[in-house]
């Protein structure tokens, strides 16, 4: 990855807006900001969210508080606690994630 075009800054995410989605259970909350062509996101999923479909995108992924689960399409499974991160590229791992506790995570795609 090439970060080029992108200024100095600083993110206050208490001050961006949370948009909404709707998981197959619970509620996933992301506070999203785009740096050309890079997403980087602030999420909070609530206790018993599961994700409604499996993803192909690649992330670098750090889970920040409470403990989330991410099902590869293969059966795997990985359990994320504060501290700990994946990463995985483009269309090589579909992965859909859940947790009981909840979690927030800061995501880089």
């Amino acid at each position: 990855m090439q970060m080029t075009g992108i200024p100095f800054g600083i993110t206050d995410w208490s001050q961006v807006e949370p948009t909404e989605h709707e998981g197959e259970t619970g509620m996933a909350y992301w506070r999203t900001q785009q740096f050309g062509g890079i997403r980087v996101r602030m999420v909070e999923y609530t206790p018993g969210y599961r994700a409604d479909h499996w993803c192909a995108k690649g992330h670098i992924l750090l889970c920040l508080e409470g403990k989330l689960e991410t099902e590869l399409k293969d059966g795997r499974i990985f359990t994320l606690q504060p501290g700990m991160n994946y990463q995985v590229a483009d269309d090589v791992e579909p992965h859909r994630s859940c947790t009981a506790v909840g979690a927030k995570l800061f995501i880089i795609d």
